[in-house]
């Protein structure tokens, strides 16, 4: 609930949208090479594999006023939400064994499973620190940071519990996803629309489009497990069914072809078996088809809300990068 945003506005300086995400990148740096000591060699490691920061700029794109001038206090919630989705990369590489993570090794390879747990972990509580000690918090602000966290590991151990589930349909595969990926999204512009002094109206849309811009991204990861290569992903790929994970293209071919599903069911599949199958019936095709539909949803949203035409600018191209447009 907002309640007095305006008046809060007079209490601190706003600054320009470049400007915020410098001090986003310095904030979030501060934050891990400056961790205690007995912790600091990990969270530095951390530093050599940062990612491209969508869901800060997500933040910090959606604080925009019409003059293109952002709270500071938005540049907080962007760290915040930064660090706790690197908590939460820092948990999957342990589950998934993953030796590469954005093109670096990973810390659980480099360090030890029960140490990267107990860094993923001190992330964790570096971002939840971080959003309950923003400056007047309740006098505008009512985000309950938790609710997502709880979202994203819900949604991690759903997706945990159905490993090799070859029974998976699209329906609880979306909910999975809306739960593992989706939820920081949709926290990110939701965060963001609050510090714009938007009304509630407009704040419930900016919640859609993040979530929207969510199931995109990892949609669109999921396609790139089957096309991309290590050097071009900068992490593991052809490695999801491996781990356990059935994705929508595989999800499709599985209900497309019945002796594939009895195979699988038997003896279980190759790599190569699951490639001819999703490319036989057009598995990644049908996954961009449902790409499309959640981009023309995300694309409305942004043509109905008031926006200047950089902030629309910049939300397009949050939109495009979450379907590796751009």
């Amino acid at each position: 609930m907002i309640k007095d945003y305006k008046n809060d506005v007079e209490n601190f300086k706003l600054i320009e949208y470049e400007a915020a995400m410098n001090q986003v990148n310095m904030e979030f740096d501060k934050a891990l090479s400056g961790s205690p000591r007995i912790i600091r060699e990990y969270t530095k490691h951390l530093l050599n594999s940062r990612g491209k920061f969508i869901r800060a700029l997500s933040v910090l794109i959606c604080a925009e006023n019409q003059e293109g001038l952002v709270h500071p206090n938005a540049v907080t919630a962007a760290v915040a939400i930064e660090i706790l989705h690197l908590a939460s990369l820092v948990h999957d590489d342990i589950i998934d064994n993953a030796d590469l993570r954005r093109g670096d090794v990973t810390l659980q390879k480099k360090y030890g499973k029960r140490t990267a747990v107990i860094c993923g972990d001190y992330l964790l509580s570096i971002a939840l620190r971080m959003m309950a000690n923003i400056p007047n918090k309740k006098d505008y602000l009512d985000l309950e940071m938790p609710d997502y966290v709880g979202r994203l590991c819900l949604g991690e151990l759903e997706q945990h519990i159905n490993n090799f589930n070859i029974n998976l349909t699209i329906y609880r595969y979306l909910k999975i996803i809306s739960g593992k990926t989706a939820a920081l999204f949709e926290a990110s512009f939701y965060a963001g629309a609050i510090f714009s002094g938007a009304s509630e109206k407009e704040i419930k849309r900016y919640k859609q489009l993040g979530f929207y811009i969510g199931m995109i991204f990892q949609l669109t990861d999921d396609c790139m497990d089957f096309e991309k290569t290590v050097e071009v992903a900068n992490k593991p790929v052809q490695s999801d069914y491996e781990q356990g994970v059935i994705t929508l293209p595989l999800i499709h071919a599985l209900a497309e072809e019945k002796s594939l599903k009895e195979k699988a069911s038997n003896q279980g599949l190759t790599r190569a078996e699951i490639n001819d199958a999703v490319r036989k019936t057009e598995g990644l095709q049908f996954t961009r088809m449902v790409v499309k539909k959640y981009y023309n949803k995300s694309l409305k949203i942004i043509n109905e809300l008031d926006l200047s035409e950089s902030k629309k600018e910049r939300l397009t191209l949050v939109l495009n990068k979450a379907t590796r447009l751009s």
